[in-house]
């Protein structure tokens, strides 16, 4: 029995895998960036619903589990939570290029809350520009394109009827942005949430070119620091790449990118992946 887990700073989804049943349940997401074990256990106690089955091997592929000291402080909160069973820990960069390549060579992306991406050489990853978070990196995830898009809106640098709009959606102030974003837990959460406001008006010229900048910055500070990046297909997972796929697409045209696949969540590719290795 395997479990698979895929883990965001939004969210984590598990994927219990038996002979040919498949179980499903969803928790907060898991960071070692922001998070303690004990974080991490309370968690589960609270939101993990698969409880009547012990896995004998689990496979998590998690945001933040960048080195081994974070990875084991995701390592004690499954060993305390699950028992002494196999545990993998790798990062969902990692996760992305397994999901998105299996096994072979391409160019995997992660276009979610946070962005990433890696030379895949179909078994490990040999070259990765590192994402550096929200605040100086992470070009167009989704913590970024809502980082743009309030500074726009507070700094007048969209229409007057587009920032209306935006006050009318979201009952806010200034004030109020300017605590969330600087005094509260997980800003990178919270500035993702206004890509919803970008996608349903994704229509307005001025949207969609903050939008397409923002990709255009993923490619030009990352994908074209990559050899051969022209003769590689270059996948992406996340919601970002799946819902604004169009603006990615254009901005991918833009450089003479090939564009390999897309997908909104890495979860099926690694159920693939794993009962490939299974079977071997």
């Amino acid at each position: 029995m395997i479990l698979i887990a895929d883990s965001g700073s939004t969210k984590t989804e598990w994927r219990l895998l038996h002979d040919e049943t498949i179980n499903t349940c969803i928790t907060k997401g898991i960071n070692p960036f922001y998070q303690t074990s004990t974080d991490i256990l309370q968690n589960l106690e609270e939101e993990y619903t698969l409880k009547n089955t012990k896995p004998q091997e689990i496979h998590f592929y998690g945001a933040g589990c960048a080195n081994e000291e974070k990875n084991n402080i995701v390592r004690k909160a499954l060993i305390d939570f699950f028992g002494n069973v196999h545990i993998s820990i790798n990062s969902d960069l990692m996760g992305a290029a397994h999901a998105l390549c299996q096994n072979n060579e391409g160019i995997a992306c992660i276009l979610g809350t946070g962005s990433n991406s890696c030379y895949y050489d179909g078994a490990i990853i040999t070259k990765n520009v590192s994402p550096l978070g929200f605040i100086i990196g992470d070009e167009g995830s989704g913590a970024v394109l809502g980082k743009k898009l309030i500074a726009d809106v507070l700094k007048n640098q969209l229409p007057k009827a587009v920032i209306q709009l935006f006050f009318d959606t979201y009952k806010t102030s200034q004030a109020e942005l300017l605590d969330r974003i600087y005094k509260q837990p997980f800003p990178n959460r919270y500035l993702a949430q206004f890509t919803k406001f970008l996608s349903t008006n994704i229509q307005i010229p001025e949207l969609e070119s903050l939008v397409i900048n923002s990709f255009n910055e993923f490619i030009e500070r990352n994908l074209l620091q990559y050899e051969n990046i022209k003769q590689l297909d270059i996948n992406f997972t996340g919601s970002i790449a799946f819902y604004f796929r169009e603006q990615l697409t254009k901005a991918l045209n833009a450089h003479k990118l090939r564009l390999g696949n897309i997908t909104q969540a890495p979860m099926e590719g690694l159920v693939h992946y794993h009962n490939d290795l299974k079977n071997k």
